[in-house]
């Protein structure tokens, strides 16, 4: 039994969720700063699957953002991790995970909507799979 780990990786902050293998359903984890990611994904892990978010244009093209995505997962997951990333698309992740939030009813931080987004990541894969 493993785990899966989901990221909506962002310049200031990445928001982390996690799945149980025999479960499949995402739970926010924490959101943590990028310089924070590599301890934060050693502590929860191994993992069975790291599942990250893709953003796109609204055209399905490659965005600055596409390549920055692309850039951490070579440099930090691949070379430093060794752990090949699995992307799905985040298109409208955020805007969802703020809305959930708010309807909770209760207050929130800033930082939650990027770890309810990874959660959003995360379960559209293992829909998918």
């Amino acid at each position: 039994m493993g785990k899966y780990l989901g990221i909506d990786y962002g310049a200031k902050r990445v928001g982390l969720a996690t799945a149980d293998s025999s479960v499949k359903i995402a739970s926010p984890l924490r959101t943590v700063a990028p310089h924070e990611l590599v301890a934060a994904i050693e502590s929860e892990g191994p993992f069975e699957a790291v599942v990250v978010g893709l953003p796109r244009g609204l055209d399905g093209q490659d965005t600055p953002q596409t390549l920055a995505v692309h850039r951490f997962s070579d440099d930090i997951l691949w070379r430093r991790l060794h752990i090949d990333p699995i992307y799905q698309d985040e298109a409208g992740t955020s805007g969802v995970a703020e809305d959930r939030l708010k309807a909770s009813g209760k207050s929130y931080a800033k930082e939650a909507i990027d770890a309810e987004a990874a959660a959003i990541i995360l379960q559209d894969y293992l829909d998918s799979i």
